[in-house]
């Protein structure tokens, strides 16, 4: 009786991200109820093993006693602090300092927003006034890539540059512009690394032409494209398209909003290439899901130029909840847990993600495995030789999700037919073992749809 009341109660009331409204009411919801480590339970009682850490963002696992108590203990304590009239909290300034000490090079200035989307919008309100206080206020033209996610508020909806947030919203924005994705597997230059990044490179350079040379404020890419399908570039590749932004006077903006905070194996994946951007936007494992908060941090001197021309001015962009105290209790909490144990973890359990997904290369619906760390996907396709998609008909993103529910396992589904994966850092190498079991268990039952079976026969 109680979980049909909230179903019903959620169908007349809750509106739910990113959905079918009409569907949804149709379909109804499943309450999630407890989890613990890697698993879910349902309100059933059904257990799951969550490969996709809630959305990206549960990277120390569910039920962490140290971050629990952390954020009781403050909110005893202190349960809000604004950070408005030179007000502040202990937590908020630790964390800050944190990030400063952990990001590389000059990033050492950091805003506190509540999530992604709203680390972008403060990223773009913060370049804009960098561009103008360093007396070009004509910067104002923003690209970011083809396939690329970087959230769902009125701006960063723009520069996000997948269809169905941009339908019936008034996006992109007409300074808002895309260039090619590196997408190796589709690539119309082939899979060649150098090849894909000349390629990138070109194209970036022409759209900066296109749009002026004078014009360009900022490039926003992710180190791996999430919502795109996790794309992965060529090894050099996101080396080269910050030399090149610098090159050509535009600041270069990583979107670590997913792959922050040991997703792909360091605390930060432009450490891999050794790239110091200028911004980098942060959230979901900044907290690890367990409280709302993220963050831009940019350079000393972006932050040098702002505040010199503002001198006494106050710089009009602030949150109510910019710099909670209990966010930032958490997230001290969490970053300790990444350095006691869970980086290396997650290094350990994420080499053990790729080679069992690669053991599932030769199944007869797999064009692509990709990802780095506990960040992966496969591609599904119905002709492995053409590379063929899978028909939108088949309603992909619900068709998988369904089954791999039924087989206890939460992944993402993309509407293009791949499959994504981001385990918690804690899972062991037997919950990814048993994650990739039933991968292949969820890519079998679909063989027996009627209709994907008509799609690969041609």
């Amino acid at each position: 009786m109680r979980s049909n009341s909230l179903v019903e109660l959620d169908k007349a009331h809750l509106i739910h991200p990113v959905a079918s409204y009409r569907g949804h009411e149709r379909k109804g919801v499943r309450i999630l109820q407890s989890a613990k480590g890697a698993t879910v339970t349902d309100g059933e009682g059904h257990q799951l093993l969550d490969g996709f850490s809630g959305l990206w963002c549960v990277n120390v696992g569910y039920g962490q006693d140290s971050v629990i108590d952390a954020a009781t203990e403050q909110m005893r304590q202190l349960p809000y602090a604004t950070g408005y009239f030179d007000l502040g909290s202990e937590p908020a300034v630790r964390l800050a300092a944190a990030l400063a000490e952990r990001t590389p090079g000059d990033l050492n200035r950091v805003y506190f927003t509540l999530g992604g989307s709203d680390a972008v919008d403060s990223a773009v309100r913060f370049i804009r006034l960098y561009q103008t206080a360093r007396g070009k206020p004509e910067k104002d033209q923003f690209i970011s890539l083809s396939q690329g996610y970087h959230g769902s508020s009125s701006v960063g909806s723009g520069l996000t540059a997948l269809p169905v947030f941009h339908t019936g919203f008034g996006v992109p924005l007409d300074w808002q512009h895309k260039i090619p994705s590196h997408y190796t597997y589709r690539n119309p230059v082939g899979d060649d690394p150098a090849a894909v990044i000349e390629a990138s490179c070109t194209a970036l350079r022409d759209k900066v032409a296109e749009l002026g040379p004078d014009r360009v404020a900022a490039f926003f890419v992710e180190p791996i494209q999430g919502s795109g399908g996790v794309l992965v570039p060529p090894p050099g590749w996101m080396a080269a398209m910050r030399a090149l932004c610098a090159e050509l006077d535009i600041l270069f903006v990583a979107d670590e909003v997913i792959t922050g905070f040991g997703r792909t194996g360091p605390l930060f994946a432009s450490e891999e290439e050794g790239i110091v951007p200028d911004m980098i936007t942060m959230a979901k494992g900044l907290t690890s899901g367990y409280a709302p908060m993220g963050a831009v941090v940019m350079s000393d001197a972006i932050y040098d130029v702002i505040a010199d021309w503002a001198q006494d001015a106050l710089v009009g962009h602030g949150f109510t909840y910019s710099g909670h105290p209990v966010s930032a209790a958490v997230g001290l909490a969490v970053l300790k847990l990444y350095e006691d144990s869970l980086l290396e973890n997650g290094r350990t359990s994420g080499q053990r993600l790729m080679q069992r997904l690669n053991g599932l290369a030769d199944h007869p619906l797999v064009g692509e495995v990709r990802g780095r760390g506990m960040l992966a996907a496969l591609e599904l396709v119905t002709d492995k030789q053409k590379k063929t998609p899978l028909p939108a008909s088949l309603d992909p993103s619900n068709l998988f999700f369904d089954i791999a529910y039924e087989k206890g396992l939460i992944l993402r589904s993309f509407g293009n037919g791949a499959l994504g994966f981001a385990p918690p850092l804690c899972a062991t190498t037997d919950e990814i073992d048993q994650m990739v079991d039933r991968v292949g268990m969820v890519l079998d039952k679909a063989l027996e749809n009627a209709d994907l079976r008509s799609a690969m026969a041609g």
